[in-house]
C-alpha cells in the first residue's frame, strides 16, 4: 500500500512547487501568500479552482480496478470491505431513520462512535455506508465517512442556495437527484458510498437510495450495508404503513439489534433518529448489548423485555424442558 502511494502521489516538496508555479507566467502576479493575502482572504484565488488528488495516470478506473478488483484477482493489493448496517422506511408518521456505530477496519473495530446520519439541514438526513481498506485505520475512517460526509455536506449548502434562490425548500426528490449527478461524474474514480437521502417536503415523507454508480431509486424501505439482510428479515416482518410512531421505532431498534447481533461489522449501539412534518427529531442512542440482555428500557414502544433469545428460554432447553401444561391430559387407548 505504501510502495503505491509513494509511486502515484506528490511530495509536499512537490506540491508546494506546482503551487507556486501557477501564475509566474504574468510579470507582475505570482501565487504567494505574501502577494495574494491570507487564505481567510483573496489568497485561495492564486490558486485555481479546487479539485480532488486523483492518481497521476492515464485511466483511474482501470488503475482501480487492477489493484482493488479482488473478484478477480484474490491476491489484488488493496482489498475492499464492506460493513455497517443503515436503515430507513416510510409509515404514516414520517420516517424512521436506524444505524449502528461501528467502524472495522477487516477483523478489528476501529470505532464504536461512529455518526453514521448527516444532518443535512432541517428537513433532510442522509446515511453513511461506504468502503474500507483493511490497510489502515486512517483510510478506514477517511474511506468509509468521508466520500458520503463530504459529498452530503456539499449537498446542504446547495440545498440552502436552493432555498435562497427559489424561496422555498428543495424538494427530497430534487435534492437526491443532485447527489447522484455529483457521485455519477465521479464514477469508477474511487468513490464508495450507498446513502439514503430522507425527508419530509410538501409531498410527504420520501427516502431515496443513491450510491457511487450514480443509482438513485425511490422507496418505502431501504437497508444498506454488511448487516442488511439481517434486517431486512425483521423489517419485512413488522414493517405497515399505519405503524404509529412507538411502533415504528421499535421496529427501527429491533432492525438495528438484529443486525449487530448476527453480523460482525456492525454493532456497539444503534442511533436512532424520527422525521416528520416539522422536521428531524434525534430519539436516541442504544446500546446493543444492553438491547440484547436487558431491552431498550422504558421507552415508548417497548414491551420492557430483553431482545435475545437466549435471554428469554433460559433454564428451558432439551436438558431441561419446560413441564407440561396440567389441563392437557393425554390421549390413552381407552379414550379413543
Amino acid at each position: 500500500m505504501h510502495s503505491l502511494l509513494t509511486r502515484f502521489s506528490k511530495t509536499a516538496a512537490e506540491s508546494e512547487f506546482t503551487r507556486s508555479q501557477v501564475f509566474t507566467d504574468d510579470g507582475d502576479l505570482n501565487s504567494s501568500d505574501a502577494t495574494w493575502g491570507s487564505q481567510a482572504g483573496f489568497g485561495n484565488l492564486g490558486y485555481g479552482i479546487p479539485s480532488f488528488a486523483i492518481p497521476e495516470v492515464a485511466d483511474p478506473s482501470a488503475f482501480l480496478r487492477m489493484y482493488t478488483n479482488d473478484a478477480a484477482d484474490p491476491n489484488c493489493r488493496i482489498k475492499i470491505n464492506h460493513g455497517t448496517t443503515t436503515l430507513a422506511f416510510c409509515f404514516q408518521g414520517g420516517v424512521i431513520v436506524a444505524v449502528d456505530s461501528r467502524a472495522t477496519a477487516g477483523s478489528v473495530v476501529a470505532s464504536g462512535t461512529v455518526k453514521k446520519v448527516v444532518e443535512i439541514n432541517p428537513y433532510l438526513l442522509g446515511t453513511l455506508a461506504g468502503t474500507a481498506d483493511t490497510t489502515s485505520f486512517l483510510l478506514l475512517i477517511v474511506w468509509c465517512t468521508a466520500d458520503c460526509q463530504y459529498w452530503e455536506t456539499y449537498l446542504g449548502m446547495h440545498c440552502r442556495l436552493h432555498e435562497l434562490r427559489n424561496g422555498e425548500r428543495i424538494s427530497v426528490a430534487a435534492a437526491s437527484k443532485y447527489l447522484s449527478n455529483i457521485v455519477c461524474s465521479y464514477k469508477g474514480m474511487g468513490l464508495g458510498m450507498g446513502t439514503m437521502i430522507c425527508g419530509w417536503d410538501k409531498t410527504g415523507p420520501s427516502v431515496y437510495y443513491v450510491d457511487s454508480d450514480g443509482s438513485r431509486m425511490k422507496g418505502n424501505l431501504f437497508s444498506v450495508g454488511s448487516g442488511s439482510t439481517h434486517a431486512y428479515g425483521v423489517l419485512d416482518q413488522g414493517y405497515r404503513w399505519d405503524l404509529s410512531v412507538p411502533e415504528a421505532c421499535e421496529l427501527g431498534r429491533r432492525s438495528i439489534y438484529a443486525a449487530g447481533h448476527r453480523d460482525a461489522y456492525t454493532g456497539n449501539s444503534c442511533n436512532l433518529y424520527h422525521m416528520e412534518e416539522t422536521g428531524w427529531r434525534f430519539v436516541g442512542n442504544y446500546d446493543i448489548s444492553t438491547m440484547h440482555y436487558e431491552g431498550p428500557g422504558d421507552v415508548p414502544g417497548a414491551d420492557g423485555t430483553a431482545y435475545g433469545y437466549d435471554v428469554r428460554v433460559a433454564g428451558r432447553s432439551s436438558a431441561n424442558p419446560p413441564e407440561p401444561v396440567a389441563d392437557e391430559a393425554e390421549l390413552t387407548i381407552s379414550d379413543v
